[in-house]
């Protein structure tokens, strides 16, 4: 299951991309999500990148055709890449793990300057869940719940923003 989701930010892309390139950003973004037990297990940048990889334990409603591979509590394993491309642009890649979960979870994400002095973000999303006959259906109940996580992430940046600003 593909999913794509955007957001607009009221926001330079100068100021975007310097939340994007904080690890404290992360860590406040997935707290205020609900997200608890956060663990930074690798961090690295440079002035023009980003590589973070957290563990923390997130709680998920799942869905009744999920609950055979899924419990509600959660070990998450991201892995992100975040880059300052040479023509302006921000963006990157990410995967995600689900301990003891058969899923493959992975996407990229972009970050432009937008007509309006702001700056347009877009996510895109991959899930594939390793489950003979079910594993479509699965991601697809699961789709709601990941939309939902991917909005909560874009009121956590605002909510960033809006704090440095």
């Amino acid at each position: 299951m593909k999913l794509t989701l955007s957001h607009h930010f009221d926001h330079p892309i100068d100021e975007v991309w310097a939340m994007f390139h904080d690890p404290e950003s992360h860590i406040a973004k997935f707290t205020s999500m609900g997200h608890r037990d956060l663990e930074v297990l690798e961090q690295a940048s440079t002035d023009d990148s980003l590589d973070l990889t957290i563990r923390r334990t997130v709680e998920l409603e799942v869905p009744s055709v999920a609950k055979k591979l899924l419990t509600p509590t959660n070990t998450v394993t991201s892995t992100d890449h975040w880059e300052r491309r040479p023509d302006g642009t921000c963006g990157g890649r990410y995967s995600v793990d689900i301990k003891g979960v058969p899923a493959k979870t992975s996407g990229k994400t972009n970050l432009v300057e937008a007509p309006d002095g702001g700056a347009d973000y877009t996510v895109e999303l991959e899930v594939k869940v390793s489950v003979p006959l079910i594993g479509e259906k699965v991601a697809g109940a699961l789709r709601p719940q990941l939309e939902a996580q991917l909005e909560a992430e874009f009121a956590a940046c605002e909510a960033w923003l809006a704090k440095e600003a």
